[in-house]
């Protein structure tokens, strides 16, 4: 009985963890796509939401970097590399050398979608 205690605690501080992961991406995602909607009128906050989708990845690339990460060295590598298509990307944007940040998006939203279906997180 005291290994099912111990474990659901286990469980639920897991899950909380990935559900506040899933709620950070999701916010930085959807300000990202709002903004980009209404650029035109209101280009700063546009740019205040690539910085803050870059500073996201940023935080995804400081914590996979961590030796206590247990993430598979695969993902690690596959996070890494969207990370840097993203650094990238958003400075393209911003020199108005792309115009479209809906691969931002699509990226974003298949994180979210991995943190919806993948099994508890470490």
């Amino acid at each position: 009985m005291m290994a099912q205690r111990n474990y659901a605690a286990g469980s639920a501080t897991l899950q909380t963890s990935r559900r506040a992961e899933y709620d950070v991406i999701a916010g930085v995602t959807y300000r990202l796509r709002e903004k980009a909607q209404s650029q035109k009128n209101d280009y700063p906050a546009f740019v205040q939401a690539l910085y803050d989708n870059r500073k996201l990845w940023n935080a995804l690339v400081v914590d996979i970097a961590d030796p206590k990460n247990e993430l598979p060295d695969e993902l690690r590598a596959r996070i890494l590399y969207l990370a840097e298509f993203t650094n990238k990307y958003s400075g393209d944007l911003l020199r108005k050398k792309k115009k479209s940040v809906l691969p931002l998006l699509e990226i974003n939203m298949a994180i979210l979608r991995g943190l919806k279906t993948e099994g508890p997180s470490k």
